[in-house]
């Protein structure tokens, strides 16, 4: 049995062989698709998980269950790996009511043609299943339109009870994070150091343009202590709950540590050697966290989450084909779907006849990322000589001086 608090269960799926989160983001520890049962006078299951582990999924609703029908089933998101088994868990279980609002329901019909069956709720709307009462909260835009999360509590509290009615958080996608689980499935059983900066590159690859809606959804749940949160992904959160929820709050805000993310192209090392003089020059004025990512080697996603942690920017390429080295210009570009505020940015590019790439990185800083400009943009010709070096020692030093404050 999974039992994470009283007659609440996991019966989720791990997948340890996909590469690519939706055909993006790399998974070198796997994901995990969560759901959870309650296991009450009605039976509650809460999200399904993708299709392909449906065989899995039912076996782990059963062990709770055995020959029991499922009442409820709670959508709090439609993205096909939480919500890709409905229509088969009709088939198993046909009088099961479809609880979403309306524009899951719209989702819903456009998916899996399903169109009867469905309980809708609004925001703050309830539903007792006997001992426990679900309480629906509507939190659009965290991160598609029609995104919730449902509370459960105790609906009362018996008399041999010595504490405090517990609080669980069924919450989507949010709070969740990359990588399977290895055994375990609530937080105090496992060693979580793996999972904190794979909780930072899910929210800033996958959330990180929403922080607005985050931050509305959290005042949402201000004054409710919540005991347990139970994400689509990743962990049960019960030990950790206020740091789980403080990151949100942290990055929804766009707060950072002062730290640097060098980020560079390169083909034959003149241009690498230009971020190499930068980063040192930034060491050497005190800045502690600076990491640095060939833009060619190291997946994006890794770059915007470090992004997403430190305040400082600073971006290098070559100019290519008359243009920006392609890499950088890709990079760019997703920073420019973020909606990342307040950092603070510099430049540098190198040519060999015709110069372009910092004036290219500039109309990107210009017209689509508006960051804060520290320091002088370096253009380097062919390769570094005694002037360049001076120009890429001032941009580091510069920076580190801006982030230091």
């Amino acid at each position: 049995m999974k039992e994470i608090t009283k007659n609440i269960f996991y019966v989720g799926v791990n997948d340890r062989n996909k590469t690519l989160f939706e055909g993006l983001w790399p998974l070198p520890n796997g994901v995990s698709y969560n759901a959870y049962l309650i296991n009450d006078e009605k039976v509650c299951l809460i999200d399904t998980v993708e299709v392909d582990f449906f065989m899995p999924f039912l076996e782990n609703i059963r062990e709770v269950i055995g020959d029991r029908p499922i009442d409820y089933v709670v959508v709090n998101h439609m993205e096909p790996d939480h919500s890709g088994s409905l229509a088969l868990l009709r088939q198993f279980y046909p009088n099961i009511e479809i609880i979403g609002n309306k524009k899951t329901f719209d989702m819903m019909a456009g998916f899996y043609k399903l169109t009867t069956g469905l309980k809708e709720v609004k925001n703050g709307d309830k539903l007792s299943l006997g001992g426990h009462e679900l309480q629906f909260v509507l939190t659009p835009m965290v991160h598609w339109p029609e995104t919730m999360m449902t509370l459960c509590a105790p609906y009362v509290a018996t008399q041999s009870q010595q504490t405090e009615p517990t609080t669980t958080l069924f919450s989507g996608d949010a709070f969740g994070c990359f990588g399977a689980l290895n055994g375990a499935y609530v937080d105090e059983q496992m060693n979580c150091d793996v999972f904190w900066l794979e909780m930072v590159r899910y929210y800033s690859n996958i959330v990180g343009k929403y922080g607005t809606p985050v931050q509305m959804a959290l005042k949402k749940l201000a004054g409710v202590k919540v005991d347990y949160i139970c994400s689509t992904h990743g962990p049960v959160w019960h030990e950790h709950v206020e740091k789980v929820i403080g990151i949100y709050d942290r990055l929804s805000k766009y707060e950072t540590e002062p730290g640097l993310v060098i980020c560079y192209g390169t083909m034959y090392g003149n241009t690498e050697r230009a971020a190499e003089v930068i980063a040192r020059a930034a060491a050497q004025a005190g800045l502690k966290n600076i990491v640095m990512y060939n833009v060619s080697k190291t997946h994006h996603s890794y770059i915007i989450r470090d992004l997403f942690r430190y305040k400082g920017l600073i971006v290098g390429a070559p100019t290519y084909n008359t243009g920006l080295y392609h890499e950088m210009n890709v990079l760019l570009d997703e920073l420019s779907q973020k909606d990342i505020k307040g950092r603070l940015f510099g430049w540098f590019g190198s040519f060999s006849w015709a110069s372009k790439a910092v004036s290219e990185i500039q109309k990107w800083n210009d017209e689509k990322l508006h960051y804060e400009t520290v320091g002088t943009p370096v253009e380097i010709k062919q390769a570094l000589n005694a002037d360049t070096i001076a120009q890429c020692e001032a941009l580091g030093r510069q920076m580190a001086e801006a982030l230091l404050g």
